[in-house]
């Protein structure tokens, strides 16, 4: 198992963030680890990414066909779908993260879908671990308890 290590200027004009991303389509990557580093000099983002040495990444199909959630969940559970999606918007941005890093839309789909939104149910949803549903599970419960108590 090889470790590199990559530094990304929250500031990048996404050079850096495409070197990464070029080695990572080239590479067996076995995990990546995340952390945000704030200096007096400025913020970076610090990558170390796991890769077995000489092997070649897997070809995944990817699934291009996208699932119109609004045909796929009844009216209730959509418009719950509907709140959590702006929910994760905003975990997104405070984390500074990709939404789908927070939850997949299937995810959400999934949550929504559930009969009792509480964060042990949570990990009970496919792609959805203990590490997850903690970091971002209790968040999204709270920001949408929030959401509903200043609604009525």
């Amino acid at each position: 198992m090889q470790f590199k290590i990559f530094t990304i200027p929250v500031t990048d004009d996404g050079t850096a963030m495409e070197e990464m991303n070029r080695f990572l389509r080239g590479h067996k990557t076995l995990e990546v680890e995340q952390q945000l580093i704030s200096t007096k000099t400025g913020s970076q983002w610090h990558f170390c990414v796991k890769y077995l040495a000489n092997a070649q990444p897997e070809n995944k199909v990817q699934n291009t066909s996208k699932i119109d959630y609004k045909d796929v969940l009844d009216e209730r559970t959509f418009a719950l779908f509907s709140i959590l999606r702006e929910v994760r918007k905003k975990i997104a941005e405070e984390d500074g993260l990709p939404v789908y890093a927070v939850f997949t839309n299937e995810e959400l789909a999934n949550i929504a879908s559930l009969e009792n939104m509480t964060v042990e149910n949570v990990k009970k949803v496919k792609g959805i671990g203990d590490k997850k549903a903690e970091r971002f599970g209790k968040r999204l419960f709270e920001y949408y308890t929030a959401n509903q108590s200043n609604e009525t």
